[in-house]
């Protein structure tokens, strides 16, 4: 398996593996929004065995008036039937290491409450809850 910048290529599976966060998506929109993606502001990366793309990591800068900058994995799938065997562990190395290449100290992990399993996976790799919070959404 490799770990490499994601394509517009990509899109379909990174569509795909999208679904499988809870997040469907149809391939031409999730084209469009890798099109509209920032390479000076974050990254997305893409494990990909053989031809196919078998997850995903997006890393980006988060400049705040409140706080020092940061980078926040803003997302990390792995196809289902591949997970527990280290690729997530190299996408979430790829995320890390561009944020220290960005000279960012801190990378930030959201993860919804009743994602246990993912909980897990990210303290095994060294992170801890700093806070818990709510989230509020209104449709405009």
């Amino acid at each position: 398996m490799i770990i490499r910048r994601a394509t517009l290529d990509d899109a379909p599976a990174i569509a795909s593996l999208a679904g499988e966060l809870g997040y469907p998506t149809e391939p031409a929109e999730m084209r469009a929004r890798l099109a509209a993606l920032n390479p000076e502001d974050g990254a997305l990366f893409v494990g990909v065995a053989g031809v196919a793309v078998i997850g995903w990591a997006h890393v980006a800068e988060v400049r705040l008036v409140e706080s020092d900058s940061y980078a926040e994995l803003r997302g990390l799938v792995v196809a289902a039937a591949l997970r527990s065997r280290g690729v997530g562990a190299r996408l979430l190395g790829a995320a890390e290491a561009w944020t220290r290449d960005r000279g960012l100290s801190r990378l930030r992990v959201r993860s919804n409450v009743t994602r246990e399993r993912t909980h897990a996976f990210y303290e095994r790799h060294g992170y801890t809850t700093t806070k818990s919070q709510k989230v509020f959404d209104k449709r405009l």
